[in-house]
């Protein structure tokens, strides 16, 4: 068996782990032999796959519909907007008052307005599962059609984008988001070889595949490309590698070919960093002295520069998580959902620079962005100033894709507490986004894919207004 193994423990006394081969500029535990076995499912798959892409940026908390995209200010003022209202480029639509850069571009997506996530808890599953009898989310289905890693570039397929992939130092507190983030990727039923790759280092590296090389090294990514390109010419010179299992060289082909390059957001254009960079918008860590708010930081615009760039490098499914959104306005989040100011703020820059940079790269017809939460919050204000859980109604933005964007679909009633017109739930979105990523027809009738598996993918009506 070939192995690349580390000398060191998982996690040294100088904080290395998994984010480090990362930075360093291989894949490290990623590209396994037995995770790699699927570029054949792949290659067999391949009519299935569409070439597209999707970014899921998931507010975490149950981020309040009203104050984003249903501001209701003709409803009594226990029920209206407290940010109050910005003007769209759409006659008669507006927006809560946090959000006046994407107010300006309706033109690039779409709102549905009368989507709910049917969901009043602190779980992600009920959205990104939709209760398919597989149990896995819809990251983890595509990956095993599409295969763990991309067969050219090694780009792990599903991804996991935290703030920790931005700010390896950042220690973010544990609370019930923390707990849940498991189940915002799980692989259910499919088995841990689906799940989401997590660049910040959660999880275990497979024994299978380490890099033998002093933690010391890792600083030092010429040293460490050397140190590779070296042993493929040396196991290239003796004939080892001929011999060896084909899915062991393709997992030796993967880490030596630096995929791990599009991790590094820090390689864009200066001014492409500016345009994303959301950190200038607020100190996170006033909002983090909050229980509710402990996983809240002001990193979002850089985790969704690095999901253009996982996206453009390969990867098929990005989920980007943005925690603290739970504003019940009591002694564990601020009064008067005072924390909406400026995690809107960033929201609005972060998604709108997105959004305006795939446009101008000619990306649009291939990404894929989706904006929800596991939940939306109650019409009417509570004691504090605050908005409690709530499933009837969840914000829903969708761009991309080839779907059809300028337009808000569906309307609530008079206090955004129900769907006035038909309603749409999270299967409807999981038929959306798979038929986004695959060729539904082809899927039916291709075989080499377990029947379970294509009926969860195929079956389904998607949001007819997008399609």
């Amino acid at each position: 068996m070939f192995t690349l193994s580390d000398i060191a423990p998982d996690q040294t006394c100088a904080g290395f782990s998994r984010r480090n081969f990362l930075q360093a500029g291989v894949l490290g535990g990623l590209a396994l032999p037995d995770l790699l076995a699927n570029k054949a499912l792949a290659a067999r798959a391949g009519l299935h796959l569409k070439d597209k892409c999707v970014v899921l940026l998931f507010l975490s908390g149950g981020p309040p519909h009203i104050e984003l995209f249903d501001p209701k200010m003709s409803a009594p003022v226990e029920i209206r907007s407290i940010t109050g209202e910005v003007k769209t480029n759409i006659p008669g639509i507006t927006f809560g008052g946090t959000f006046p850069k994407l107010a300006k571009m309706t033109d690039k997506f779409s709102v549905v307005r009368s989507y709910g996530s049917k969901n009043s808890g602190h779980t992600y599953h009920p959205v990104t599962v939709a209760g398919n009898p597989l149990k896995a989310s819809m990251s983890a289905l595509y990956s095993k059609v599409a295969g763990v890693n991309h067969p050219d570039t090694g780009m792990p397929r599903n991804t996991l984008i935290l703030p920790e992939a931005i700010d390896p130092k950042l220690k973010l507190g544990s609370n019930f988001e923390t707990k849940a983030l498991g189940t915002l990727t799980q692989s259910g039923d499919l088995g841990a070889s689906y799940a989401a790759f997590n660049p910040a280092g959660g999880g275990d590296v497979n024994a299978d595949m380490r890099l033998q090389i002093e933690p010391e090294r890792l600083t030092d990514r010429r040293g460490l490309l050397d140190r590779l390109d070296g042993l493929r010419r040396d196991i290239d010179a003796s004939g080892e590698l001929e011999s060896a299992d084909k899915y062991q060289q393709q997992a030796f082909d993967t880490i030596s070919r630096g995929a791990a390059d599009a991790f590094d957001w820090s390689k864009e254009d200066p001014k492409t960093i500016a345009r994303y960079d959301t950190r200038p918008l607020f100190d996170q860590k006033k909002l983090q002295r909050w229980f509710d708010m402990k996983r809240a930081s002001n990193l979002l615009g850089l985790q969704m520069l690095m999901a253009r760039r996982m996206c453009e490098a390969g990867c098929g499914f990005v989920t980007v998580s943005d925690c603290g959104w739970d504003y019940h306005a009591n002694n564990n989040s601020p009064k008067n959902m005072a924390g909406i100011y400026p995690m809107g703020n960033q929201v609005d820059h972060a998604v709108s620079a997105f959004i305006q940079d795939v446009h101008e790269r000619g990306l649009s017809e291939k990404i894929l962005l989706v904006v929800t939460g596991e939940m939306g919050r109650s019409p009417r204000i509570n004691s504090g100033g605050g908005r409690n859980h709530y499933g009837n109604l969840t914000s829903l933005l969708v761009s991309g894709g080839g779907l059809k964007m300028g337009q808000v679909i569906g309307q609530s009633d008079r206090q955004a507490a129900e769907p006035a017109t038909r309603p749409y739930d999270p299967k409807h979105l999981m038929s959306t986004i798979m038929h986004t990523l695959f060729d539904i027809g082809q899927l039916r009738v291709k075989g080499g894919l377990p029947k379970s598996l294509v009926d969860v993918i195929t079956g389904g009506s998607p949001i007819e207004e997008l399609v």
